[in-house]
């Protein structure tokens, strides 16, 4: 198993479920306020929609969709790719299912969703043909478990979607160090590690794919393209210094079908 500085037992299990659900709190106080400045948004839900589409293309290149296809989003979150998909049995998953459903209720309606962890799906084994997971799993107690689940559930032949933010390693030490110290009571809560349970590192969640029964049919990411792009950045704020040296907010994605 990967270690993502997520552990499992103990004293540090409790903080890191502490952790996760003040991830799930601030993510649901974003959304609030950004549903209400939601007025006029035709653009953004065609250009959400889009974005669904040509993941949707990406997948049917690889296993041919049908309507009869049961796709799964893990952490459908307000504006996922599911809502966007299409099929007739379209399902989204996510802690804040019933929040979402109030904030924006037009978009919601354009699949079932559901209230649940990603650890723990409410599923089968082998229950659906497609399984997409966009860039969520960082926000979670158990970001690999997650990962597993997707697996867990996704119908041999399948394909499933993935992509997450990675980083220099150095910020998953200190999102490690950001858990111990707000565990121990220093309220000192800085966003980025906030919003997040772990911040991977290309390496981690390469390691992570080469231990599932998945065969991949590609792998990407825009480290290069991201750490080029910070370093040219002319601002003397001391984030974007940092990020000259350490680059951060990179996308690693991934397609792959299981064994």
């Amino acid at each position: 198993m990967i270690d993502t500085g997520i552990e499992k037992s103990g004293w540090l299990e409790r903080k890191n479920r502490a952790r996760a659900i003040r991830a799930l709190e601030r993510q649901r106080a974003y959304q609030e306020q950004k549903a209400v400045g939601m007025s006029g948004t035709d653009e953004f839900r065609r250009q959400l929609f889009i974005r669904s589409q040509a993941v949707r293309q990406k997948l049917h290149a690889v296993r041919p969709i049908a309507e009869t296809d049961r796709v799964l989003e893990v952490g459908s979150g307000a504006h996922g790719l599911i809502f966007g998909f299409g099929g007739n049995l379209a399902i989204g998953i996510d802690p804040l299912a019933a929040d979402y459903k109030r904030l924006f209720p037009d978009w919601q309606q354009n699949a079932l969703t559901a209230a649940a962890e990603g650890e723990r799906l409410p599923f089968e084994d082998s229950s659906f043909e497609i399984v997409l997971s966009d860039n969520v799993i960082d926000h979670a107690k158990d970001p690999v478990g997650i990962v597993h689940e997707i697996v867990r559930v996704l119908k041999p032949g399948g394909a499933m979607y993935f992509t997450v933010n990675i980083h220099h390693p150095i910020y998953g030490l200190l999102s490690r160090a950001h858990g111990i110290w707000n565990g121990l009571g220093l309220k000192l809560e800085l966003s980025p590690f906030a919003d997040h349970t772990v911040h991977f590192s290309e390496d981690q969640i390469r390691r992570v794919f080469a231990e599932l029964p998945v065969r991949p049919v590609s792998q990407n990411s825009t480290a290069a393209e991201t750490r080029k792009a910070q370093r040219n950045v002319s601002s003397l704020h001391p984030e974007a210094l940092f990020k000259k040296l350490f680059f951060k907010n990179a996308l690693f994605e991934a397609v792959a079908v299981k064994d």
